[in-house]
């Protein structure tokens, strides 16, 4: 059985390695396993959300919520949003890409993806006989390249996405510079990925009520600690959303992931502590690494930062390798289209295992 040419034509999404991978591999204590290749909340999920997720088990052999009012109510009052302007998707923000194709894409429209970036993007859009257009980010600079952008539209550009903070750069786009493509360009769909938004304290969300072809993508993988209950949502002008509804799937939430999301949300405290620590992670990684002559740290606004290493010797293969064998996952970028083989990307820890990272890095370094 063959299947669609565009199946055939495309790669695998090549995910971060997990930790159970690393301990049969190398025979290394699961325990042990520093993981700094995934860009998740290292420091627990809420206990509020333990603690429902517990007594909502004895209901999994019932269906789970199709109307979402509760928790997009709930996602409306964090963001600021009007809860007409929420959706909510399982498979993390994933989801909400999948349905944002289903609902705008026509096969042979194109969409412009900076590179380096975010590459599921591209992986999903094709799926639907979408083409992917290459803009790029500045490395030199640290900056999305604007011209690029502008250059890249024509008359089947569909939409354009924006990641800011940006993965794997951790670069923030200016706030004007997406008013100007959105203003500039009214009928292509602007996608604004804020899956970390929290970790930068700056959010576009405010430029939905300013224009109907801005999306904004988030997830509560990240701050909110809930990457193993896939749960993501989208923010827009009440004609986006509603076109959307009539596309997703309608049990596309658990009725865990469900509950802890929604008391997730109510835990304000455990929300500010999960920032917190996160920028302090972040802030001692960077200090420590910059020390180190060899390697070309980038400063983030996100939970994750990326850093060149030619000057070590290593290709990225090689390092992320020799990490492995003490124990220490990091992100192999060679899969990024825009980047090269000398370059790993790294994302927060409790800083004791950020110290045992550091030590690990130096001794391999050395």
């Amino acid at each position: 059985m063959k299947p669609r040419m565009i199946v055939s034509e495309m790669d695998s999404y090549v995910p971060g390695k997990s930790q159970d991978e690393i301990a049969s591999e190398f025979n290394l204590n699961k325990e042990d396993i520093i993981k700094l290749g995934s860009n998740e909340n290292p420091f627990g999920p809420s206990p509020k959300a333990i603690e429902a997720i517990e007594k909502e088990c004895k209901n999994i052999n019932r269906y789970p919520e199709s109307v979402l009012n509760e928790l997009q109510q709930e996602l409306a009052n964090y963001s600021g949003v009007k809860q007409s302007q929420v959706i909510v998707g399982g498979d993390g923000a994933d989801e909400i890409i999948d349905v944002l194709a289903k609902t705008f894409i026509d096969e042979g429209d194109e969409f412009i993806v900076p590179l380096p970036s975010y590459m599921y993007y591209e992986y999903l859009l094709q799926q639907y006989g979408a083409r992917p257009v290459y803009a790029k980010w500045n490395l030199d600079e640290n900056k999305l390249d604007i011209d690029s952008i502008v250059d890249a539209i024509n008359s089947k550009t569909k939409m354009i996405f924006l990641c800011t903070p940006n993965n794997p750069s951790g670069t923030l786009i200016d706030k004007e510079d997406i008013k100007r493509i959105a203003s500039q360009n009214p009928d292509i769909l602007i996608i604004v990925d804020e899956a970390y938004f929290e970790y930068a304290e700056i959010t576009n969300k405010d430029l939905i009520n300013e224009f109907n072809n801005i999306f904004i993508i988030r997830t509560m993988s990240k701050v909110m600690g809930l990457a193993g209950m896939r749960v993501g949502y989208g923010l827009a002008c009440e004609e986006i959303i509603e076109y959307m509804h009539r596309i997703k799937p309608v049990f596309s939430l658990t009725r865990l992931s469900y509950v802890a999301a929604l008391n997730t949300l109510r835990d304000e405290d455990y929300i500010k502590s999960s920032i917190k620590k996160g920028i302090e992670s972040r802030q001692y990684l960077y200090n420590e690494l910059s020390k180190i002559d060899s390697l070309n740290v980038f400063p983030s606004k996100s939970n994750f930062m990326l850093i060149g290493i030619k000057d070590t010797g290593f290709t990225a293969s090689e390092l992320a390798l020799e990490l492995m064998k003490h124990g220490v996952i990091v992100r192999d970028c060679t899969s990024f289209k825009g980047l090269d083989e000398f370059w790993i990307r790294i994302s927060i820890c409790t800083l004791e295992e950020d110290e045992k990272f550091i030590n690990i890095m130096k001794e391999v370094l050395s």
